[in-house]
C-alpha cells in the first residue's frame, strides 16, 4: 500500500504561555505578525504567519497555560509544560526574503532586542535568532540567493 499523501506546509504552531500579554506583544510588535483572532483576556490569540498552502493560513497560536480549554488534555498549574530552555521546543523559524534580513537586524538593534546571526552553509540559509519573552528561540530565516551547493 502506498501512503497516498504528502505534507506540503506547516499549518500552525501553538505555544502555551505563562504571560500571554507579553508574548502577544512580542509577536505582534517585535516580529510583526498580524493578529487574526482572540485576545489575552480569553487566554488565546491567533496570529497570521503567511498565506500557507491551499487556502489554509499558516498560524501562530498562543495559549495561556493557566486556562484549560480541554481539561485533561491541556494541563495547567504545576503540570503545565515548560517554556524556554527546558521546553521540548528547540526553536521556531519563520521565513522571509533574504533582502529583508538587514531590516530585521536594524529593527532589533533599534529596540535593544538581543539577536545572533548564523549561517548554514550546507543548505544556504542565514538565520537571525532572538528570544521571545519566555525564552523560546525565534529564528527569521532566509535562503541566500548567492549560495550554490558545495
Amino acid at each position: 500500500m502506498t501512503r497516498g499523501f504528502q505534507v506540503r506546509a506547516l499549518g500552525e504552531i501553538a505555544i502555551r504561555c505563562d504571560d500571554i500579554a507579553a508574548m502577544s506583544a512580542f509577536y505582534e510588535d517585535i516580529i510583526g505578525l498580524t493578529r487574526l483572532s482572540g485576545n489575552t483576556g480569553d487566554g488565546i490569540v491567533f496570529f497570521r504567519i503567511a498565506d500557507g498552502f491551499a487556502g489554509h493560513t499558516s498560524v501562530l497560536a498562543l495559549f495561556d497555560k493557566s486556562v484549560s480549554g480541554r481539561p485533561g488534555l491541556h494541563p495547567t498549574g504545576k503540570d503545565a509544560p515548560e517554556t524556554g530552555a527546558r521546553s521540548s521546543l528547540h526553536h521556531l523559524a519563520l521565513s522571509l526574503p533574504f533582502a529583508e534580513q538587514e531590516a530585521v537586524i536594524a529593527w532589533y538593534e533599534a529596540r535593544g532586542q538581543r539577536y545572533r546571526v548564523e549561517h548554514f552553509d550546507w543548505i544556504g540559509w542565514r538565520g537571525i535568532f532572538t528570544e521571545d519573552p519566555e525564552g523560546n528561540t525565534v529564528e527569521l530565516v532566509a535562503k541566500d540567493p548567492g549560495w550554490s551547493a558545495p
